[in-house]
């Protein structure tokens, strides 16, 4: 099985984890439970998340006030994205 698939199936969960965990977290601020800490979510992010953790911010309006976020998940995902094709490409 070509090495590629690993790293799809890896994109797919943690990109799914990243979904989840966002919905739980804006769940929770709407009922004043325990928070996932932003530094969790970041982090998440930085593992591959990042792409549909930003679209989860938008669609649902989680987070989007804050810079940290609308600036540093897009600065993620173009680290990523740099990697990927420095890796790939060069």
């Amino acid at each position: 099985m070509p090495t590629y698939i690993y790293w799809i199936g890896y994109l797919i969960i943690i990109n799914f984890i990243a979904v989840l965990t966002t919905v739980i977290d804006k769940h929770n601020a709407k009922k004043h439970l325990w928070r996932v800490p932003e530094n969790v979510l970041l982090l998440i992010s930085a593992l591959g998340g990042s792409p549909f953790m930003l679209l989860t911010m938008y669609a649902i309006h989680h987070k989007t006030q804050h810079k940290k976020f609308m600036l540093g998940i897009p600065v993620i995902i173009t680290l990523q994205a740099l990697t990927v094709y420095y890796i790939f490409f060069k």
